[in-house]
């Protein structure tokens, strides 16, 4: 199976993601919220800067955990500004 592209709208979504998780990490550590979701540091590094603008959804959610941020709350951040689909 071929994963399709990124379009510009998702890597925009990614980066509002990223930034949200930074806000919320606040004064905690990026290795300690890192290791209390149960991801590499570097990939929560990668997350928060854009450069991972699609994570796993089980990574979103963990991380979701580790920071105490209700998963819709995330899910908002990621919405916003993406266009409305049409269902099929």
């Amino acid at each position: 199976m071929v994963r399709q592209p990124l379009t510009p709208e998702q890597i925009a979504a990614g980066q509002r993601l990223g930034a949200a998780l930074r806000v919320a990490r606040a004064g905690r550590s990026l290795v300690e919220v890192a290791l209390t979701a149960g991801i590499s540091p570097e990939t929560l590094r990668k997350i928060e800067a854009g450069r991972l603008p699609a994570p796993a959804f089980g990574t979103v959610v963990c991380l979701s955990q580790a920071l105490d941020v209700p998963l819709s709350d995330l899910a908002d951040v990621w919405l916003a500004d993406m266009p409305i689909r049409q269902a099929s």
